[in-house]
């Protein structure tokens, strides 16, 4: 039977060369996706160049989450296209697709009951028969040093928290390396310390050169590390820019149903969203 590791120890597949910075790691050109019969996304053009964050913002049902499973070529298009690495997504093998994107999806769920390390180290089975597959304990040690999920290496994933199960998911999306990060609301299930962590380190891969694309919710996070953000609203692209131009009380509580307000914050000058309150 083969393993998972077998699946992608197949020597002809292209490794990734370098990113160049400020070059495109994924761009979505007219990308359109129909779920059933509802228009999900409609004509959307996105690109994140390697060497930034670009959050994905909007309500629930706004198209987010699906326009981040296109991105990563999970999810078909109806119309338009995904480009990977200067390819259309399609072009590549799903062993040579790994190799260049990772993929955190919202929810982290296990059959089995495997030791935290060994989830971490799922991450390394795109560079299995590679001359990178050196790297693999090396890349795990990492990457739970940075999701600070070391001191539970020994433990059923089954058994931890839902913090923690998402901090040792994330992890293993830090092992795999990929040069394009994609993340679905990697923070939704953890505290005030760990939000902080999960986003500096978005910020970290970024400043190493990868495209690191994040769904959020919290906009005061999106805001702070954000060095774009794309508002969704009824499946388009309502304005993309950076958080200090696009995050505006109008456009926030148009989109949001919601008033806010929208400060400077005092020392760094990056939008802090308020929602007006009657209290």
């Amino acid at each position: 039977m083969r393993t998972l590791r077998d699946l992608f120890a197949v020597r002809t597949r292209e490794l990734p060369s370098p990113v160049a910075p400020g070059s495109p790691a994924v761009e979505a050109i007219g990308l359109s996706v129909r779920l059933g019969q509802r228009q999900v996304l409609d004509s959307v053009g996105l690109t994140a160049h390697a060497g930034e964050v670009v959050a994905l913002v909007g309500p629930n049902g706004a198209g987010k989450s699906t326009l981040l499973a296109a991105l990563a070529a999970d999810l078909p298009a109806g119309s338009g296209e995904v480009r990977i690495d200067g390819r259309p997504a399609a072009a590549w093998s799903a062993p040579e697709l790994a190799l260049r994107r990772s993929v955190l999806p919202q929810s982290a769920a296990l059959s089995f009951p495997f030791p935290v390390e060994d989830v971490v180290r799922m991450g390394r089975a795109p560079w299995a028969g590679t001359e990178r597959e050196d790297e693999d304990d090396a890349a795990v040690a990492a990457a739970m040093a940075a999701t600070e999920v070391t001191r539970f290496a020994g433990r059923p994933f089954s058994a931890l928290s839902g913090g923690e199960k998402a901090r040792v998911a994330l992890a293993r999306v830090l092992a795999q390396r990929a040069p394009l990060m994609l993340l679905d609301e990697p923070t939704a299930a953890l505290d005030l310390r760990h939000q902080e962590l999960v986003l500096r380190i978005c910020r970290d891969r970024a400043a190493a050169g990868d495209a690191v694309v994040v769904v959020l919710h919290d906009l005061g996070l999106a805001a702070a590390y954000a060095d774009r953000a794309a508002v969704l609203h009824g499946g388009r692209i309502a304005e993309l820019g950076p958080p200090e131009t696009v995050f505006s009380g109008e456009l926030l509580g148009e989109v949001y149903r919601q008033p806010v307000e929208v400060f400077p914050h005092p020392r760094t000058g990056r939008p802090l969203i308020v929602p007006v309150r009657g209290v």
